[in-house]
């Protein structure tokens, strides 16, 4: 592996340090001085959301299969991760004033990481599946129709 390909991949964690970054420093804001419209549940889509974009830029970092060799490990890896993150980022909070741990909150964590592993999962399944159909194509410039 030349210098050059080792410089790219480690420039593909530069967004996943970032969204960390957001999300510690999210989490360092003192409970008074974040205002949230009063929306139901609101705080947990927010959770699911940033989470969900973590495992997203998780996902790029380490590639799909060439650390891992499948993307089902992949994927686990990353659900993992982010929850042990979202264990931190709980812990964290405990000693920032106003700020209390939540297991919904990590829970809500988890479940958005999960959401777009899956959707990963599924984006990828059906890439694969098309470039395989197209695989037996002669011409490159065949239009395939659909059944």
């Amino acid at each position: 592996m030349s210098s050059r390909s080792t410089g790219r991949r480690c420039l593909r964690f530069v967004p996943m340090v970032l969204v960390m970054g957001t999300i510690f420093f999210l989490s360092s804001q003192p409970g008074d001085s974040l205002s949230l419209p009063d929306i139901p549940n609101l705080d947990k889509l927010l959770h699911a959301g940033i989470y969900g974009l973590l495992a997203a830029t998780t996902l790029f970092a380490v590639g799909t299969e060439s650390w891992f060799g499948r993307r089902q490990s992949s994927g686990l890896f990353v659900i993992l991760f982010c929850m042990l993150y979202g264990i931190s980022d709980e812990w964290h909070q405990s000693f920032v004033p106003g700020r209390t741990p939540s297991i919904w909150d990590l829970a809500a964590d988890t479940m958005g990481a999960i959401t777009m592993v899956m959707c990963w999962s599924r984006c990828s399944s059906f890439r694969a599946n098309r470039k395989e159909a197209g695989a037996g194509e002669n011409s490159k410039d065949s239009v395939t129709l659909p059944h």
